[in-house]
């Protein structure tokens, strides 16, 4: 069995001037992300989920040392398929393993069929289905944000600057699908991966009085916003009853 390789992951929430700077910063010592477009930007969408008690919601809010989740995430218009994907932590370690599916496929698990990933020939999606069985997992929420992404060959780094992070409940593949904004309109995500080191030049582009996230991360985050917006749609729903 091959040997796992782990990463870290530094999570920070930054204001869009101190991202102004530091895409400058960036830019003049890493060079972009092949995949993203003219704009060095590209659309990512991510379906997740949990079992019946959110579990994996829990055990994040926790900061639970030991810990995964699974999701299924697709880029851009997505009419090249999908990728299963299992983001594992252990301690200050990130391991994460994908997997190819189908457009079929992918709309299958947001349907909550997973019976398909019991023959694959590929061994995460083989293990996602036993805990889909074990742990009932069903779909949880949809995130959906703009990213923007740096890479440098020394230490494998990749920074990258998230945007728009909004939450939704429905497909993938639906590009009407109701969003709820989840972050301040005036904050970005900056994460910083990176493995066995991160050099010092890197260090020193970082935001001085960037806020580091511990505990928060993109799911969370979406997980309370579409719990905050049904709170409200039933608090306007009564109100209205009342009248």
């Amino acid at each position: 069995m091959p040997q796992r390789t782990y990463r870290q992951e530094l999570k920070y929430l930054i204001h869009y001037p101190d991202a102004a700077l530091l895409r400058q910063r960036l830019g003049a010592v890493m060079r972009r992300d092949a995949h993203a477009g003219p704009d060095g930007r590209y659309r990512v969408r991510s379906l997740y989920f949990d079992d019946l008690f959110g579990t994996a919601y829990a055990q994040k809010v926790e900061g639970l040392g030991v810990r995964r989740k699974y999701r299924v995430r697709v880029y851009g218009a997505a009419e090249g398929g999908a990728r299963l994907e299992r983001k594992s932590r252990c301690g200050a370690g990130i391991f994460k393993q994908s997997a190819a599916l189908t457009v079929e496929e992918a709309r299958r698990l947001e349907r909550g069929d997973a019976a398909f990933l019991r023959d694959s020939g590929q061994a995460l999606s083989r293990e996602c289905y036993c805990d889909w069985v074990m742990r009932g997992l069903r779909a949880r929420v949809v995130v959906d944000y703009e990213r923007e992404a740096f890479v440098l060959p020394e230490g494998d780094v990749r920074i990258t600057l998230d945007t728009h992070v909004r939450a939704g409940m429905g497909s993938l593949y639906d590009a009407k699908l109701p969003m709820v904004e989840a972050l301040g309109a005036d904050r970005l995500i900056l994460e910083v991966k990176f493995t066995n080191y991160l050099p010092r030049l890197v260090r020193r582009l970082l935001p001085p009085d960037a806020c580091e996230l511990t505990a928060a991360s993109k799911y969370v985050m979406c997980c309370d916003a579409l719990a905050g917006r049904r709170v409200e749609d039933e608090r306007r729903r009564w109100t209205w009853k009342a009248r």
